[in-house]
């Protein structure tokens, strides 16, 4: 066992007689490692571009939130009021009537 151990440490199975499948094994071995490498970094590439994406995603809400409190204060009766005061347009005194068509 203890001959054995000191074998491999140095490496004569890479040397040895039936050393082509060793060497395949160790191909092998190492293209898996590239793959799962290649893999992880694919994988963590997607998981920075969905945080960056959710960022986005956020600040467009929080821009669209300010956009319609922005419109319903815009939209109110008193603001309309006050842009329109400088062009001599006042609010009706009567309120409007309903017109019916008949056909």
């Amino acid at each position: 066992m203890k001959q054995q151990v000191y074998d491999i440490l140095k490496g004569k199975f890479l040397i040895a007689d039936d050393a082509v499948k060793n060497w395949q094994m160790l191909l092998f071995l190492s293209l898996l490692a590239i793959i799962m490498i290649a893999s992880s970094h694919s994988a963590e590439k997607k998981v920075h571009e969905i945080a960056r994406i959710n960022n986005e995603v956020q600040e467009l809400r929080t821009h669209f939130s300010d956009g319609r409190s922005e419109l319903m204060r815009l939209k109110m009766e008193s603001s309309i009021i006050d842009k329109m005061k400088p062009r001599g347009v006042k609010p009706a005194s009567a309120p409007p009537k309903k017109i019916i068509v008949k056909h």
